[in-house]
């Protein structure tokens, strides 16, 4: 697991103050910080920083091949590098370390680009082909790792974080406004775009290839295979199971200590039930739960986290704490390089660092919502149909004004089901789609103009990309399809990576293993979700591994509290952050507008815990990387205000 970086020139030799690498490096150095290795020659620097997993000792990068002429900086790991190597000393490659970075460089002398074909894991990485100054990186095909990269004219720089890319002379911090209108809308920033002007991020699945003073990227991986509805439901479960134990047993490969996330939920739970099987000690597992605030009880699942440690008989740990936000909050958003409305990137950089205490690698549950149909929008068209029965002057006449009169709240357990029967409701008469961006958006079309004042300008759709990229005609897999394509990569997957390795802490999802989403491809969706039940084939898979509690407990998001602080503890800092004079100063949005939605999140007409989070978080994001301010100037500042 590292952080990789480069700059080519597209003219000519490299002109560039000798320690430009190094003050790459340092910018992401807690992506590695067990080594470091560069490589300048010609027209190319390449560097990266290095946390040593796999063959500790001699896995030092780049990496070159027998004659020097490939040379390799990977981030990631590839599962498979056992066989591929066995494939390739076949073939008459001789290899040097225990590495798995080094297939790719063999990989890519016996079989050029069509070598990314072959690996299955996480990565993103860069090849230079010293004989033709040939540069290729690449993104693993579920995005598990970031990579950035900036074009200009004469320059080509990547770097598996966008502030390693600001190092280098030419690349300004700059806000691109099409970015920031695509976070309004869904909350995060969707490739090929990045919140930076001029900066880009490689989609999941592509490489990019720069050679004789030309940029082009393209997909690789291939699409997903079709749906197979020759098989019987139990052999649906049966080979689930198998590949879920294997993606488990082939991920807990390392060369120095390993554990788990461990929530209480489905996926976190099957993870740690498949480890204890392939091991001879206690499986280590990390527990998070809020203590001393507002609306933590709803998000407390230590009880849950313990029944399934007790049953597979773990070494576990649990922590409660009560964050200090204020300070939490520039320190993570500085590691996140863009701002992100998702409150479960303060729950995976707290259960992160205490999980580092112990070691350096962990498994993690995520992936299994999003193959497997753990959702509750994806039990929209099943409570539709019901509800479509009812006469349609009582749902318009009645029950819709009653609706939006109903008040919201997520850290309330009554609130919240309220919040879910409005938002179900007031979603009826929309088209399909649109049904699905009111579940998923955060600023809608008339919220993001309001904002924006207009000025919006080219709006890149993600979603609507994301629709029409699917070729599902069943709407449950179509759901299935964007969510893979836009939340997974671009919110969870890239929070997970970045504060994961904000404390170097490689964290792995065995459920996104290659194998096991082509299997969740090719299943029928009605066999995922089905007469209202969510990840049925899942838990019926999981029945006789998993305690039967544990099968059948409501589901929670992995988050934090956060609008309850918003309204009561945090309340002075929001009031702060975007007051008028904030948002006039800053000049990026509407302040009446702004002030609308802190009215609203108040007095529980609305739950507004994204639209809040999304303009805290852009605020302070801005303040760090716009006005170049510290970390550690923006934390004493917001702690001051929060005191006075």
């Amino acid at each position: 697991m590292c952080g990789i970086y480069g700059v080519l020139s597209l003219s000519g030799p490299a002109r560039h103050a000798p320690d430009l690498l190094q003050r790459m490096g340092e910018a992401i150095l807690h992506r590695g910080p067990d080594d470091s290795g560069t490589f300048a020659e010609g027209p190319m620097l390449l560097g990266m920083r290095r946390l040593s997993i796999i063959d500790v000792a001699g896995g030092h990068q780049p990496i070159a091949g027998e004659d020097g002429n490939v040379v390799v900086v990977c981030n990631g790991e590839i599962y498979n590098f056992q066989v591929l190597r066995r494939d390739l000393e076949a073939k008459g490659h001789r290899f040097a370390t225990r590495s798995d970075t080094e297939v790719i460089v063999h990989g890519y002398e016996e079989y050029g680009d069509a070598f990314l074909g072959r690996l299955e894991g996480m990565f993103g990485l860069a090849v230079w082909d010293r004989r033709r100054e040939r540069l290729l990186i690449a993104r693993d095909p579920l995005g598990i790792k970031p990579l950035y990269y900036h074009e200009s004219a004469g320059q080509f720089a990547f770097a598996s974080e966008a502030k390693a890319l600001l190092r280098v002379p030419g690349i300004e911090a700059r806000i691109d406004p099409v970015a920031l209108a695509q976070y309004l809308s869904v909350g995060y920033v969707c490739a090929p775009n990045a919140m930076f002007a001029g900066m880009r991020k490689l989609p999941p699945g592509h490489l990019l290839v720069a050679e004789a003073g030309r940029v082009e990227a393209r997909a690789y991986a291939p699409p997903h295979p079709p749906v197979d509805r020759q098989r019987s439901e139990q052999s649906w479960i049966d080979a689930l199971r198998s590949e879920m134990e294997r993606a488990v047993r082939e991920q807990m490969v390392s060369d120095v200590p390993i554990g788990a996330f461990l929530s209480g939920g489905i996926d976190s739970s099957s993870v740690v039930a498949f480890m204890a099987r392939h091991t001879d000690r206690p499986v280590r597992t990390y527990s998070i739960g809020f203590a001393g605030s507002s609306g933590a009880a709803l998000y407390n699942e230590l009880p849950h986290a313990r029944t399934v440690a007790q049953a597979f008989g773990t070494a576990h740990r649990e922590i409660l704490v009560q964050p200090d936000v204020a300070a939490l909050l520039p320190q993570l958003l500085w590691y996140m390089d863009e701002p992100v409305a998702d409150a479960a990137f303060i729950t995976t950089y707290l259960v992160s660092k205490f999980a580092r205490e112990d070691v350096t690698v962990i498994l993690s549950g995520v992936g299994g919502d999003e193959l497997f149909g753990g959702y509750r929008r994806y039990l929209d068209e099943h409570y539709r149909r019901t509800y479509q029965r009812v006469p349609r002057f009582v749902r318009r006449g009645l029950i819709d004004p009653i609706a939006r009169r109903l008040p919201s709240d997520r850290h309330h357990r009554i609130l919240n089901e309220l919040r879910l029967a409005k938002a179900f409701v007031l979603a009826d008469a929309l088209p399909f789609e649109d049904r699905y961006r009111r579940y998923m958006e955060v600023f809608g079309v008339e919220e993001r103009a309001a904002l924006l004042r207009g000025r919006e300008g080219d709006f890149d759709d993600c979603i609507a990309r994301a629709f029409a990229a699917s070729d599902a005609t069943d709407p449950l897999r179509r759901l299935m399809d964007v969510d893979l394509a836009t939340q997974m990569p671009e919110d969870l997957l890239m929070l997970t990576d970045k504060m994961s390795m904000a404390v170097s802490l490689e964290c792995r999802v065995p459920l996104l293993d290659q194998r096991l989403t082509a299997l969740a491809a090719q299943m029928p969706a009605h066999l995922k979700v089905g007469g209202g039940d969510l990840k049925r084939v899942m838990k019926r898979a999981l029945e006789g591994v998993l305690p039967a509690s544990i099968l059948k407990r409501e589901k929670r998001g992995f988050g934090a509290p956060i609008g309850a602080w918003f309204r009561q503890e945090l309340a002075p800092l929001v009031a702060d952050l975007l007051s008028p004079e904030t948002i006039r100063r800053r000049g990026l949005l509407d302040p009446d507008a702004v002030s609308r939605t802190i009215a609203e999140h108040e007095a529980q007409r609305a739950d507004r815990t994204d639209h809040l989070l999304a303009l805290v978080n852009l605020e302070i994001w801005a303040r760090l990387y716009l006005d170049g301010a510290s970390v550690g100037a923006v934390t004493d500042d917001l702690k001051a205000r929060l005191a006075a």
